[in-house]
């Protein structure tokens, strides 16, 4: 389904629950509130996802910014889920606090989620600044940013708070969990037969051995259901799986708009379907014992049935809401100042045939560094209770499997949902194994090794706090 550019509707476009009563709240009720606000570039912006320019040629589906809110008692919280590949900390920090001014909640207690879609903006990064300094160099403008976009989107994703605030209404919430059926998600990294590891090395390469790591087959869900009779308002999937099954130059929301779609089916129009991504830095939907590849609406569609079956099963839960942050100070890899200056000299072969691609990546990577003041970085855990058996923990960066399974499997809920790329996007975050295998992942990381262990310790620490 094709749809013209919505740029005209960008700070109109608003969904906001409605229909639940809130007569006779109790003190200890929960409430919970949900909103939408698009967030689409125009047509004509630098596209993500690559390291090639690309600029957008039209919209397939809109990209979204949608809020989910829910308070008990003195406690409130926030869970935003965007259709990008990331957000800088300079935005979320921006979009976190304006909102916190909106509505009382506490900055902290508001975490930032991208879904990682591959056709949504390039507004951050050393890409985006070499093209739009190359821009500037030829043109004297950059026509590609005909609007600031990241103050557009701490402007859409604070108002998508607000508004999520503002329709709060008495809510129950019902958690979920079933493996994906049939298998939609692989590790991306392979033992071949020359003793490396290797990232996406082809499908039916005869030189694969086996896959490097392991995946994450459970679809975690939370319904957001009215107080009484009705069907869900709100859906939070949790799923670890890349988001770059499109490709092309249309914005999408990729899988993620296909699985709203199909849920819309069953629970109604005005279901909001959000999604998180699980942690799936090494995790893509591409099975190299075949030739063909799932297209995006089938992926989609799988989803939702596998959303379906959690919820046919789903326990509601007795709210319990309270939230953890910590910064944790993580050191950086370091670099030689002539590593550096290689760099600069052959960031203008980057998209280009003239440089090995994993040099193209470790010359944005230099520059990446470069960037950073010191020789570490701090990066922000949240964890939100949710009920006494169910907790969700946000992690910055495209974590590796392996970390957001050791949260999982060592956490004291019975169920808890692990979503990557929240309130910061510092790339790569693999595991100590997978730095010393090497491929794409550890080339594009500025992360030291042992940095992504200590995130999952801070995770479980507050876990812990929130479950004594």
């Amino acid at each position: 389904m094709m749809h013209r550019p919505m740029w005209g509707l960008f700070c109109a476009a608003a969904v906001c629950v409605a229909g639940w009563c809130t007569a006779g709240v109790a003190a200890d009720e929960l409430r919970a509130g949900v909103a939408v606000r698009e967030i689409t570039p125009p047509v004509g912006y630098r596209m993500s996802g690559y390291f090639n320019e690309r600029l957008a040629t039209g919209v397939h589906d809109p990209l979204y910014a949608k809020a989910l809110v829910l308070q008990q008692g003195d406690v409130a919280a926030a869970l935003v889920c965007c259709d990008l590949i990331g957000i800088p900390r300079k935005v979320s920090d921006a979009a976190r606090q304006r909102a916190a001014e909106a509505t009382g909640i506490a900055a902290e207690n508001i975490g930032v989620c991208c879904t990682h879609s591959h056709t949504g903006p390039l507004y951050a990064g050393v890409l985006r600044d070499w093209f739009h300094a190359q821009a500037l160099e030829r043109q004297g403008a950059d026509p590609a940013e005909s609007i600031d976009y990241p103050a557009l989107l701490v402007e859409q994703i604070a108002a998508a708070v607000a508004e999520a605030h503002a329709s709060l209404a008495p809510a129950r919430l019902a958690r979920g969990l079933v493996e994906q059926e049939p298998q939609l998600s692989f590790n991306r990294r392979f033992h071949m037969k020359d003793g490396s590891v290797r990232c996406n090395p082809g499908q039916r390469n005869p030189d694969i051995i086996r896959p490097a790591g392991p995946i994450d087959p459970e679809v975690g869900v939370v319904l957001v259901q009215p107080a009484h009779a009705g069907p869900p308002r709100a859906v939070l999937t949790v799923f670890a799986m890349h988001l770059d099954t499109v490709g092309g130059t249309l914005y999408s929301a990729d899988y993620p708009y296909y699985l709203e779609q199909e849920l819309r089916q069953t629970w109604g129009e005005t279901l909001v379907s959000l999604f998180g991504a699980g942690t799936c830095g090494d995790i893509n939907h591409i099975d190299v014992t075949r030739e063909d590849r799932r297209p995006t609406a089938e992926i989609g569609r799988l989803l939702a049935a596998s959303v379906r079956r959690a919820a046919e099963s789903a326990k509601e839960v007795r709210p319990n809401l309270q939230v953890r942050s910590k910064l944790v100070r993580v050191p950086l890899q370091t670099h030689m100042s002539e590593e550096l200056a290689w760099a600069k000299e052959n960031m203008h072969r980057v998209g280009t045939r003239e440089l090995e691609f994993l040099e193209q990546v470790r010359a944005c990577k230099l520059l990446a560094l470069a960037a950073y003041p010191d020789e570490s970085v701090e990066l922000e855990v949240q964890a939100f209770r949710l009920a006494e058996e169910l907790a969700l923990v946000t992690l910055p960066g495209e974590v590796f499997v392996e970390l957001g399974l050791a949260i999982k499997q060592r956490s004291p809920f019975a169920q808890t949902l692990v979503i990557e790329l929240a309130n910061h996007n510092p790339a790569y975050i693999p595991t100590r194994k997978a730095f010393a295998e090497g491929s794409y992942e550890t080339v594009n990381s500025v992360i030291a090794p042992g940095g992504g262990e200590r995130l999952v310790e801070a995770a479980l620490g507050l876990l812990h706090e929130l479950r004594p």
